[in-house]
């Protein structure tokens, strides 16, 4: 069983930036972030492929870009243009298998969690 991590989370102003980052304790295929806000589901943000392939869900496209470094074990995600609705607890979660989807229910694999509070 893969060991996630999560970091980097933490309070910023509306429009500015944070980079979280994942680190997993070997190898896995498909990688993705999810977040979940007070009172509300777990959702997507994106995820990517083995091979680098990322897909995005639509509130987030053009703000927020995952990206992996297989070399070090590290799943990131860059979020530019915060808004206060993106305030939430971000996972990042993994598959053993090269099936990639927005779906919590596909990943058996998850961390614990990093809180990213945007103010207005």
């Amino acid at each position: 069983q893969v060991q996630l991590a999560e970091s980097g989370g933490g309070s910023v102003q509306s429009g500015g930036s944070l980079r979280l980052s994942c680190t997993y304790t070997r190898s896995v295929y498909c990688m993705a972030w999810f977040r979940q806000a007070p009172g509300k589901e777990r959702e997507g943000v994106g995820y990517i492929t083995s091979v680098g392939t990322s897909r995005y869900t639509d509130y987030i496209k053009g703000r927020f870009t995952i990206s992996r470094d297989n070399a070090k074990n590290t799943l990131y995600l860059q979020m530019n243009g915060l808004k206060p609705e993106d305030t939430a607890m971000y996972y990042c979660a993994a598959n053993y298998i090269d099936r990639c989807s927005h779906s919590p229910e596909s990943f058996p694999s998850w961390g614990q969690g990093t809180q990213v509070t945007v103010s207005s």
